[in-house]
């Protein structure tokens, strides 16, 4: 079934007639189709896309099972929408109440023929559960980064600097084809590493120490998401002693998540592991985050994920240890949510690396 078909079902189970779609990451969902401008329209029995001229021609080849039309000077947004409301007898319009600015929200509800109704969770409740075509987009963003990350292993020694491997990274992956990256690179070292969203900088590696690596890319609009902590040359008892307690609890996590738990209860069998190795107050954030065509999105594995995680809902998986003034860990996979457990798409080794 295509995202259109999805929506379109997902409309006639609520109090709406049609769904517009302005923000750009539910445009793609819904079309496919990457651009910076267009509005989308989703009705019990019709859908539409309206982009200006700079996207018009190639919408029209890529998007399936939608009318494309041009809105321009002449017959602006406002028009094309208007003209559907009227062919379709649409008296209640969804919007994304969560991405609409206030500006855009005043205009539609003064030039529009339909009452602006906040349906954001239409969207919310399709994208949360991934089909296996997107799942298997994310499984080829995160074979590709995997990729990127074994090439830039092999340049790491003492004296480059964080600002250098974040740049490598980057490169890589482009190259290897990746359409960007998800978000900026995270590559710090020493104590830096204590730092979970820590900036590169020209620090230059050191002999002993930590390097935490958090990166990802996109890959036919779907994120990749992986993080990795490495060591340069011999590390100190505690250093180890910490990689291993953030292994093991993010493996309690992994086996603890699969479809009708709560991301609370997830978080909960992760942070744990940490709390009884006595590192409880050194773990701050939640063990993990949904990720799709956003790098954050629902659901959420957390102490706040009160809800149950839905089968085909895909999150990340980790957990860290932060040390102030000393030296950080986190492991980070991603996990697909099936029915009896979850499935690991990330295969890159969890060992210890030791350069």
């Amino acid at each position: 079934m295509s995202n259109i078909e999805k929506i379109k079902n997902a409309i006639a189970a609520r109090d709406i007639d049609a769904m517009l779609i302005t923000g750009g990451v539910n445009r793609r969902y819904a079309t496919g189709f990457p651009s910076s401008a267009g509005v989308a329209l989703v009705a019990r029995d019709a859908s539409y896309f309206f982009t200006d001229s700079r996207y018009i021609e190639a919408a029209k080849k890529a998007i399936k099972g939608m009318q494309v039309e041009i809105a321009d000077l002449k017959t602006k947004y406002t028009d094309r929408i208007n003209s559907v409301i009227e062919k379709h007898g649409i008296k209640t319009l969804g919007v994304e109440e969560e991405v609409l600015s206030h500006r855009d929200f005043i205009k539609y509800e003064d030039k529009l023929n339909a009452s602006l109704v906040p349906a954001q969770s239409v969207l919310n409740d399709l994208r949360v559960a991934k089909d296996e075509a997107e799942i298997d987009k994310l499984i080829k963003a995160q074979r590709l980064a995997e990729k990127a990350f074994e090439s830039v292993l092999k340049l790491i020694k003492p004296g480059i600097t964080e600002k250098e491997i974040a740049a490598e990274l980057i490169y890589s992956m482009l190259r290897l084809g990746a359409d960007n990256v998800s978000f900026d690179p995270i590559v710090v070292a020493g104590e830096k590493t204590s730092l979970p969203h820590g900036v590169p900088g020209n620090e230059k590696i050191r002999e002993g120490s930590f390097i935490t690596i958090d990166f990802g890319c996109r890959l036919d609009g779907y994120c990749s998401d992986m993080t990795r902590t490495v060591a340069v040359g011999k590390i100190t008892d505690e250093m180890k002693k910490v990689y291993d307690i953030v292994l093991q609890a993010q493996m309690r996590g992994i086996e603890a998540a699969r479809a009708g738990v709560t991301g609370a209860d997830v978080d909960a069998a992760a942070r744990d592991v940490i709390h009884k190795a006595g590192y409880g107050e050194f773990f701050g954030h939640g063990f993990g985050h949904g990720l799709g065509l956003e790098i954050h999105e629902a659901p959420t594995a957390s102490p706040s994920g009160k809800t149950e995680l839905p089968e085909g809902s895909v999150i990340s998986a980790e957990p860290g240890i932060y040390i102030p003034g000393k030296f950080g860990v986190r492991i980070e996979d991603v996990i697909v949510i099936r029915k009896n457990g979850s499935e690991n798409i990330t295969k890159t080794t969890k060992e210890l690396i030791i350069l």
